[in-house]
C-alpha cells in the first residue's frame, strides 16, 4: 500500500505552482497525492486527510500566516483524535519560526529551493520505503 499524503494551501495564499510541482515529484516517486487545493481552513485539510485515510499532510503557506496556520492543523489533528498524522510544510517560513514549528510538533519544513529528492527522501526515511531516485 502506498503512503497517502494530503497536500494542500491554508489561508488566503493564492500562490500553488510550487505545492503543484511537490505534489507531482511525489507522486512521481510513489506516493498516492491527494491535492486539496487552495484557501483551505485547518478543519478542511484535517477531515481531508481522515477521510482519504492519509498518513501525512503536507502544507504549502506562503502568506505569512504560518505560525497561525500550522499549529491550528496540529490542534484540528489532536481534537479529531488523528494526532498520529505527520504534518511536513514548505514556504515561506523564516529560520526561527521553523524551529517553534518543529517544536510544535511539525515533521519538517522545506524552504523555497529545497531539492525534490529531499522532500521525498525525507518522506521515504520516515516511512522506511524503498527509493526510486
Amino acid at each position: 500500500m502506498a503512503l497517502r499524503i494530503v497536500m494542500g494551501k491554508v489561508g488566503l495564499d493564492g500562490h500553488d505552482r510550487g505545492v503543484k510541482v511537490v505534489a507531482r515529484a511525489l507522486r512521481d516517486a510513489g506516493f498516492e497525492v491527494i491535492y486539496v487545493g487552495l484557501r483551505q481552513t485547518p478543519e478542511m485539510i484535517v477531515e481531508a486527510a481522515i477521510q482519504e485515510d492519509a498518513q501525512v499532510i503536507g502544507l504549502s503557506i506562503h502568506s505569512g500566516a504560518h505560525m497561525t496556520l500550522i499549529p491550528a492543523v496540529l490542534e484540528e489533528l489532536k481534537k479529531k483524535g488523528a494526532g498520529d498524522i505527520i504534518v511536513f510544510g514548505g514556504g515561506i517560513i523564516p529560520e526561527q519560526d521553523i524551529a517553534e514549528l518543529k517544536r510544535l510538533g511539525v515533521a519538517e519544513i522545506f524552504p523555497p529551493g529545497s531539492p525534490l529528492h529531499e522532500i521525498v527522501d525525507f518522506l521515504k526515511a520516515k516511512y522506511a520505503v524503498g527509493s526510486v531516485y
